[in-house]
């Protein structure tokens, strides 16, 4: 018996192995054999398995259900370019003739699993970006001349490809002397202006550069490439392998040790992208979104540069204990390459995000009656909830809702004559907190629609009876204000609840769920994997094996049928906004998914405010023709807006001195007059930079909401 059972058991991994055998045999052949191009990163197998399931997923289970065909693989291509060279600094117009071939093939390609051609465009890219790099070191011991009238653009996006080698070189060759010529103006008078000083920390930033570009394995190829290729369908649906899986589900997790600020690689700078409330840069208010950070330094210690590190690299030196120092060189949002970057010093904290609750405070203002009224503020970063609590049965379970409605009972005790809720800058969160959160203000009824992948419309409504606050409510909006926060703002603004301000929100009407790809990869796929004998030392201890998709699978509609997507909620009273529809919020992502309009759900309109809201404008705009704060806001807009999108910067050392100075007093001018505004001291020369607290978007919507209790009265 025993005889037997050892025959079958044989024959049984005979088969298994003849299975994998033809498995591998029937594999189509790959478009580009990366051996004989003698290339160093290719795809392994699991690589191909994945890329394989993922364009499954995406063509028949995501909301937009998109073909692997020409179209969807131009859009890749695209996207893989732009991944890999958006400045176009690196790559020659040769290259991008010669990456021309796969410009049709990858949707076939990665529906079969193969990877060649995407990882032949990177290992090009490597290839030249390590060039250039070598060639920008032996620049630094080069002559240059800086008398002499030349600019330099570091952002060529708009600017052709370059035709030859030497047009690259000579980029490069205006890139080491900018370098050089910043690090001598930018050096704090305290430090020597020593040309052999500043050539060796150029030579060591370049040597890090190159280090860096050196340790670019197949995961980093790999995380490119599917960023570009789920990128191409929808701007949320996100690939991570398990590396980034992990780290995306502990920023999930809500808690972090560091400064508080989400962080992205644009242009080899790392820039602020995000702003945790309750972090260290929330409480600082220094920094703010788009700023680039150029350099950290550990406390007291000398500055190193990250202009070009990894963000993985640059992210570990910013983030540290709790209690330590980072001090950070920062480029403000909208600078030119040339203005002198600002230091900030800031102590790292643990920052638990399930304590990033809202808030109240309690502004006393003088109406246009002379009468003083009472406006509560609550300010609300997210819509969150302890689910674990929930899950564990936790009757004291923290969320949005219950610590709002203990915020509205004790502004209710204060005896506040309005309620102002803030939105601004909320990205969104729990869905069920965004319904139960307006069932804080209306009694019972639908708050939105969600349609799922087979056209099915879920209305959600709040089923609980009563309100908690009743009196004059209003709420302020961004264009960084997304998906729960537009779903809220609008339900308020079709019930004519209250009144929205500020500007036009995000335009994120998408769900998306969060899956582990192991669910996907069948049995023999694993075998097949675990038979390549190719090991991924990447992969940190508990991260998902095979990586992790967040796919849309619904998207949400108001109340009255109208779409939340790519749209937005607009204001009734609105502010205006250096973030422009074209270069912020869904609408400018290309792959966005359209807006589109259902049937309404049977709802009953609290009030009609349409007349008062216009009456409210025809106040609001008298008001800003008189107010200084007004033209302060509209003097920050243009300056965001006049840098182009190619910065150029003078290479003359006495002409980029002179605009550095200018700017520098020009800034100490408008800093001043804001000061003399609010009644504060004036910043004298020799004296750092003075802060100042004056929220002008919040301060008018709150005179605007009184505006709307005198109307009422009338």
């Amino acid at each position: 018996m025993n005889n037997i059972k050892k025959t079958i058991y044989m024959l049984r991994n005979l088969i298994l192995g003849l299975s994998l055998i033809s498995i591998v045999a029937c594999a189509a052949k790959p478009r580009v054999d990366l051996e004989q191009e003698g290339l160093q990163l290719k795809p392994t197998t699991q690589h191909g398995v994945i890329v394989k399931e993922v364009a499954n997923l995406l063509e028949n289970f995501s909301y937009k259900r998109v073909s692997m065909n020409d179209s969807i693989s131009n859009i890749i291509f695209n996207n893989i370019v732009e991944g890999l060279d958006q400045g176009r600094n690196y790559l020659l117009q040769s290259d991008i003739d010669d990456f021309q071939q796969f410009k049709n093939t990858f949707g076939q390609d990665f529906k079969e699993g193969d990877l060649s051609s995407a990882f032949y465009m990177f290992n090009k890219y490597s290839d030249r970006y390590l060039q250039c790099l070598n060639y920008a070191l032996e620049q630094v011991d080069a002559h240059h001349d800086f008398s002499k009238d030349e600019n330099y653009n570091s952002f060529r996006e708009k600017l052709p490809w370059f035709k030859s080698d030497a047009e690259l070189k000579d980029q490069w060759r205006k890139r080491v002397k900018y370098d050089l010529l910043n690090l001598k103006l930018t050096a704090g008078d305290s430090v020597k202006l020593d040309l052999a000083k500043n050539k060796e920390t150029l030579r060591n930033r370049y040597k890090n550069l190159i280090s860096q570009a050196s340790k670019a394995n197949a995961n980093d190829a790999f995380q490119i490439i599917m960023t570009a290729f789920t990128a191409a369908v929808d701007p949320h649906t996100n690939y991570y392998n398990p590396s980034f899986a992990q780290a995306f589900n502990e920023s999930m997790s809500n808690t972090l040790e560091g400064i508080g600020a989400q962080l992205q690689m644009e242009n080899e700078m790392v820039t602020i992208k995000m702003i945790i409330a309750g972090g260290p840069a929330f409480k600082d208010k220094t920094l703010q979104i788009n700023d680039r950070i150029v350099a950290v330094a550990q406390g007291d210690g000398e500055f190193e540069d990250i202009i070009g590190w990894r963000l993985d690299a640059a992210v570990a030196k910013i983030k540290g204990k709790k209690g330590t120092v980072v001090r950070l060189k920062v480029l403000p949002a909208g600078a030119e390459l040339s203005t002198a970057p600002k230091i900030v010093r800031l102590t790292r904290e643990k920052i638990v995000l399930e304590e990033e609750s809202a808030k109240r405070e309690i502004k006393t203002i003088k109406g246009e009656d002379g009468k003083n009224y009472r406006v509560g503020i609550i300010n609300l970063p997210k819509f969150y909830i302890d689910f674990d609590a929930v899950r564990r049965g936790d009757q004291n379970y923290k969320s949005t809702t219950r610590d709002v409605r203990l915020l509205l009972d004790s502004l209710k005790q204060d005896g506040v004559d309005a309620v102002l809720m803030d939105l601004r800058n909320n990205g969104g969160g729990s869905l069920q907190e965004a319904i139960e959160l307006t069932g804080l203000f209306i009694d019972k009824g639908p708050v939105v629609q969600v349609r799922d992948t087979r056209n099915r419309v879920q209305v959600d409504s709040d089923q609980e009876s009563g309100v908690s606050w009743d009196g004059p409510f209003g709420v302020i909006i961004n264009r960084f204000s997304a998906s729960a926060s537009e779903i809220f703002a609008g339900a308020i603004q079709d019930y004519g609840r209250g009144i929205i301000l500020g500007s036009t929100s995000y335009g994120k009407g998408t769900v998306q769920n969060a899956v582990d790809m192991s669910r996907f990869i069948s049995a023999t796929n694993k075998l097949l994997i675990k038979a390549s004998g190719e090991k991924d030392a990447d992969t940190p201890n508990g991260a998902p094996e095979f990586g992790q998709i967040n796919i849309t699978m619904g998207k949400f509609y108001r109340v009255t049928g109208s779409s939340t997507q790519h749209k937005g909620v607009e204001p009734d009273v609105t502010f205006p906004t250096q973030y422009s529809a074209e270069k912020f919020g869904e609408s400018s992502e290309p792959s966005a998914l359209p807006w589109d309009q259902i049937k309404p759900s049977t709802f009953s309109k609290i009030s009609d405010l349409t007349s008062i809201n216009a009456q409210l404008n025809q106040i609001h705009t008298k008001r800003m023709q008189k107010s200084p704060a007004y033209t302060f806001l509209l003097e920050d807009i243009a300056e965001f807006n006049k840098v182009d999108a190619m910065p150029s910067v003078s290479l003359n050392e006495s002409k980029l001195k002179a605009e550095r100075e200018t700017n520098r007093l020009k800034n100490r001018d408008r800093i001043n007059k804001q000061l003399a505004f609010l009644g504060l001291p004036l910043w004298k020369e020799g004296q750092p930079q003075p802060k100042f607290d004056y929220d002008f978007v919040l301060e008018e919507s709150a005179n605007v909401l009184i505006d709307y209790i005198r109307l009422n009265k009338k």
